[in-house]
This record gives C-alpha cells, structure tokens and sequence, in this order.
C-alpha cells in the first residue's frame, strides 16, 4: 500500500458533515461516544441518531427498552451548538445497509459520517481529522483507525494492531493486485463519505446482511476514486466475542460475499485471515506468551469453519442458517 501525503485542493475544514449512528439497545459506551462528540473541536453539522425499536406500533413499549435512559440522556445535551435529531426505525425493516442508506438521504451535508453506537472517540480532533482526509479532491472515503478498549485481550488487542497499523495511507485501483481484498476496507465503524460520489454511485446497497462498508468502497475504488485510511482519527472500538460468536461473524462476513459475487469473485480473503494468524502466533512467542497459542488456533478454528459455512451457506437447510448467524431475520425473504 503506498502512503502518501494529502494534496491540498480544497479546504476540508469547511465542509459541512453530518454523522449517522444507528442504535439498539445502547450501554454506556453509547453515553461515553454522545459526550465525547459534544467535546470535538470541530463538531458534526448534525447527529441523526437513528434508533431500532422492537414494536413499531407500541409507543408505550419503546420507553422500556433496554438502554432508553442513553437515548433520553444524548438529546438532553442537544443545545445551538449540538444539533442532534432523533428517528426511530422498526426492526423489522433495520438493514446494515438499508438503515445507513436511509439516515443519508435525511443528509445535505458534502460528507456523511457513520458510527456505531459502541466507537468512542479517544481525543477532541476525530471529526476534524476524518474531514482533513477530504482535503485531497481524490478521496471519496476515509476511515478511522480502531484502538482496543482497556478490557480488550491480548489476542483482539494485536489484531486491532494489524488490522489498523500506526500510518495512515491511501488505496486505489492500483493496489489490487497487491492487497486483493484489502483495497476494499473501509469500516463504518467509523467512516466518512463524499456524499457527491456516494449518491453518483448509488449509495449503499439496500439489502446486505454485512459488509455494506465494503461494498461501497469497493464501488469507489473501481470508479477511480480514492480511500484513505486516516490513522490520526482515533476511536475506542474492541470486542470480546466467544469462540461460537466468532463463527456467527464470519459466517455472516461469507455470507455477504456469497451474495455479492460481483464485487468479491475472484478475491482471496483467505490469505489475510492467514497472514494475521501467523503475525500474532509470532507475537505472542516472542512475548513469551505461549499459553494463549491453545486459544488463538481455536479462534482461528472456529473463524474459519464459520466463513466455510457461509460461503456456501445456500446448501444449508434455512433452520440451520438461523441458528448460526448473528442476523437470522436477514434469511426470512431469501
């Protein structure tokens, strides 16, 4: 991957952006993010908050939800200089794609940024650097780099360390034959868009049970446009899956390039998976912490049967698809 400096073709401190966080039952990770992005120096034009409820027509219900006190507390910090606005969507029609697609077209703003709800910005300068990304007319997306929580193990500590490296860089067309699926990266975690080249493309795709991010960059990048990845934005984001919700992720992840065959054919996703495994096993040997070697073949164990199982998936019977993925409702209009 080569990195390169910025060229500075417009100013990206000027660019108006919009922030689009989904929600559903929110902890206070939630909380933490609300009151981090009140404390930016350059804040968002608008948060829209776009919270899933469980029954679409029973007001009373909503109130009771898991994590409703996170919401009532994010729009209690809501004053001239913090403009947030609050919509609900039902479940039943919440779509990683989909919900994103939707909280877009409620923006005008020349950069769409998305969050999840557990991505904690770790200083004051996050929205300002995603936007100096912007600077170079090329980038049509950005992303932040992921520091794991304090809780955060060994084993997911180094895979963030992996996953997003210390420079940031830019990706093209031209580094395909280099990264393979890599080019395509780009998180919504935390992500920014250009909403001109989002919208020209046709925004994300409607109906994905994954990887809607990638699927979008990968639109950008064979559309000639650039994405950086912008490691001086900074968020808290880890997590602590079991061995079993390992294998639900990564059948899902499979399963989303099953169902996208346009972008993903002829991409290896196998080779990263394995060159990851390696580097950690190395570290964790030359940090003499052999004993966690049992724990990281069998992650790695049960990570791969599961993006086996969900790139074939459309063998499997639909009651064994429901109980392994982590998005059973996906599967109920295929």
């Amino acid at each position: 991957m080569e990195n390169t400096d910025i060229k500075i073709e417009e100013d990206a401190g000027a660019l108006k952006l919009d922030l689009i966080i989904p929600v559903y039952k929110p902890d206070v990770k939630f909380k933490h993010l609300i009151e981090r992005l009140k404390k930016q120096k350059d804040k968002p034009d608008r948060i829209i908050l776009l919270q899933t409820v469980e029954e679409e027509n029973d007001r009373d219900s909503r109130s009771t939800q898991p994590g409703q006190e996170y919401i009532t507390y994010a729009m209690e910090l809501e004053d001239n200089n913090f403009h947030i606005e609050f919509i609900e969507v039902g479940k039943k029609d919440f779509d990683h794609g989909a919900t994103r697609a939707y909280g877009a077209s409620l923006s005008k703003a020349d950069l769409l940024m998305f969050m999840t709800q557990d991505a904690v910005p770790c200083d004051t300068h996050l929205i300002s650097n995603m936007k100096a990304a912007f600077s170079d007319s090329k980038i049509a997306a950005a992303y932040a780099r992921q520091l794991p929580r304090e809780d955060a193990g060994i084993i997911e500590s180094y895979t963030r360390k992996f996953n997003y490296p210390e420079e940031s860089s830019t990706k093209s067309l031209l580094d395909l034959p280099e990264l393979g699926i890599k080019t395509y990266f780009c998180s919504n975690v935390c992500a920014a868009y250009r909403r001109e080249v989002y919208e020209g493309l046709g925004g994300f795709v409607k109906k994905t049970i994954f990887n809607e991010d990638m699927i979008m960059a990968a639109g950008i990048i064979k559309a000639g446009y650039s994405i950086a990845y912008t490691s001086e934005a900074k968020v808290y984001h880890s997590h602590g899956y079991t061995c079993k919700e390992q294998f639900k992720r990564n059948f899902d992840l499979a399963v989303s390039q099953a169902d996208f065959p346009e972008v993903f054919s002829g991409i290896k996703s196998e080779s990263e998976g394995k060159k990851m495994v390696f580097k950690t096993s190395a570290h964790l040997i030359k940090s003499g912490r052999f004993y966690l070697l049992p724990s990281l073949i069998a992650e790695s164990g049960y990570k791969y049967m599961g993006y086996l199982a969900g790139k074939n998936y459309k063998k499997l019977p639909l009651s064994l698809i429901k109980k392994i993925s982590m998005n059973p409702s996906y599967f109920n209009c295929k």
